[in-house]
């Protein structure tokens, strides 16, 4: 556990997809959020609450809920996923984001 300007922070570091996805949860000024790097890959995510996800470097390809569509998103841009669904993330280098959850 961190201790920043007397405040107790504690870090969970997830991995998933055979190490090709690692995570680390933390709590920010705007709530519970995840920093992570995929590997290149396809990918099925499932949510429990609703996520704001931002690619901080690299490219999502992603299949939102309800769409047939496949949408790019890069370094710089976000996409918002509902909450108890599946979404589907092709990824073609090595990708940064960041997620908040609500």
């Amino acid at each position: 556990m961190a201790l920043i300007k007397g405040v107790a922070m504690s870090f969970k570091v997830n991995h998933y997809f055979d190490n090709k996805v690692s995570s680390i949860g933390f709590e920010s000024a705007n709530g519970r959020c995840t920093s992570g790097v995929m590997s290149p890959g396809e990918y099925t995510f499932s949510t429990s609450h609703k996520e704001l996800m931002k690619v901080v470097e690299g490219e999502l390809v992603v299949k939102l809920p309800k769409s047939d569509e496949w949408q790019s998103f890069v370094t710089g841009t976000s996409f918002n996923v509902p909450a108890n669904v599946s979404f589907d993330v092709k990824v073609s280098t090595p990708t940064a984001y960041l997620c908040f959850y609500s």
